[in-house]
């Protein structure tokens, strides 16, 4: 199908002879007055325009304007008579992508519109990449689709409804809260509360009163009745982080309230019944530290009745891609910026390093390459020298597939997840589209796109 292009010219004449120039290539319209051609572009899709800048009385750069508040990504070729530095520069910051003075040269125009065609083409595409990555690479907020990912999933989504206990375990950095947030959002208490607490960050004299709330006068400094985060929590979900931190004072408090199912604030001897689910989460080995006398056993019994291990990023490398696309979008917007890539020796070096920290270390580490670069286009001297120096050192050849993700670029590793789904398959397109999370459509397009 062509592409179509709206010309808006005072000037019938020169209206007239761009179709006839154009009309073999594309699908091209014209109106000869600011508020006709404003009026096309509303009821009509347009690929291009090409726009006086003069038409009539009216300013050229207002209908531009006017123009990028309809549509921002339609390209605009700007064409005037009296040529001048300064009204190019106007156009070109007001959304212009180029300018040309007339009598235009037909060569050089059909050049300007197939770059402008060319970078729309781009950006669409890009559009719609990261809405195929949103709907399809996002399990509530978590980014990934790796096989150790999708057993986390599964977990969540058997457990979701159940009142059921659950420890997640992993790493720092790896996204033990976001899992237990997911629990929340799909679960039936998802109407009520989700609290956190930290048990690492609170101290120990403070922890009782954090938990269970207290009434004014209780102890010094107690000026008013607070609430604790289990009466907060009532009928939804209370959230122990770092839960291997909680001192052992406390531990015995926490058992006897899930056991009993009240609880009463400190200084006062109401009794509260309640109704909560508890979700802890650590980075610690909890059953060592039962056996090491630093947890209380019964507390251990009764949180862990089942639990799910979050896999830290060096184990699911194939999400990294992914996970860089989701964070360059979020800093995008932070930092005021659009379209921001990852040049494919950036990649590879992102492929390549273990993440000691994780997914958290990989935001950071993409925050501060953001910031460092000076186009849109991350390249590997943007990256922290950490990375760079694992990168520089000498690489044994790829022999899984974390390996040879190491040497790809995010096309690359695209090809590689459908081809190994087709694989699986057997190669039938409709449960490899189901397996991918993309429609037949998608991907018969990825297939050509790739020469599969």
């Amino acid at each position: 199908m062509k592409h179509s292009i709206l010309i808006i010219d005072d000037e019938v004449s020169m209206c007239t002879l761009l179709s006839l120039a154009l009309s073999e290539r594309y699908q091209v319209q014209y109106a000869t007055s600011a508020r006709d051609g404003l009026e096309l572009l509303e009821h009509k899709h347009f690929d291009l325009v090409l726009l006086d800048l003069m038409i009539g009385s009216t300013n050229g750069i207002d209908v531009l304007k006017k123009i990028r508040t309809h549509n921002q990504r339609i390209p605009v070729i700007m064409m005037t008579a009296f040529g001048s530095i300064s009204t190019s520069v106007e156009a070109v910051r007001n959304g212009a992508f180029n300018y040309l003075v007339k009598p235009l040269d037909m060569n050089e125009l059909t050049v300007f519109i197939e770059q402008a065609l060319s970078l729309k083409q781009l950006n669409d595409e890009c559009d719609y990449l990261a809405d195929e990555l949103k709907s399809h690479y996002t399990y509530h907020e978590i980014v990934g689709r790796s096989e150790p990912l999708k057993k986390v999933f599964e977990m969540i989504e058997k457990l979701k409804d159940l009142d059921t206990s659950v420890v997640i375990y992993g790493e720092s950095g790896t996204g033990k809260e976001l899992a237990a947030r997911a629990f929340h959002q799909l679960g039936r208490r998802k109407q009520h509360r989700f609290v956190a607490i930290n048990c690492a960050a609170i101290p120990e004299n403070l922890m009782e009163g954090e938990l269970f709330g207290h009434k004014r006068g209780s102890f010094t400094g107690a000026l008013q009745d607070k609430k604790g985060k289990l009466e907060v929590a009532d009928k939804g979900i209370l959230f122990l982080d770092e839960i291997g931190d909680m001192p052992l004072s406390i531990q015995g408090k926490l058992l006897r309230v899930l056991q009993q199912k009240e609880f009463s604030p400190l200084g006062s001897n109401e009794v509260h019944s309640l109704d909560i689910r508890v979700l802890a989460a650590t980075n610690r080995n909890l059953e060592q530290m039962v056996q090491e006398g630093l947890f209380r056993q019964d507390l251990y019994y009764r949180l862990n009745v089942v639990n799910i291990t979050m896999p830290p990023l060096r184990d699911r490398k194939e999400d990294i891609p992914l996970l860089c696309n989701h964070f360059l979008q979020l800093y995008e917007k932070e930092q005021n910026r659009e379209n921001v890539t990852i040049s494919p020796n950036a990649l590879k070096a992102l492929l390549i390093y273990d993440y000691p920290g994780n997914v958290r270390q990989l935001a950071n580490i993409l925050e501060y390459a953001m910031i460092l670069a000076k186009g849109n286009i991350i390249e590997e001297g943007n990256l922290p020298d950490v990375i760079r120096h694992v990168s520089n050192e000498p690489v044994q050849c790829p022999a899984t597939l974390e390996d040879q993700l190491s040497h790809m670029t995010i096309n690359e590793v695209e090809k590689l997840m459908i081809q190994n789904s087709l694989k699986h398959n057997n190669g039938r397109r409709d449960p490899t589209a189901k397996e991918l999370g993309i429609s037949l459509r998608s991907l018969f397009n990825k297939i050509q796109k790739y020469d599969i």
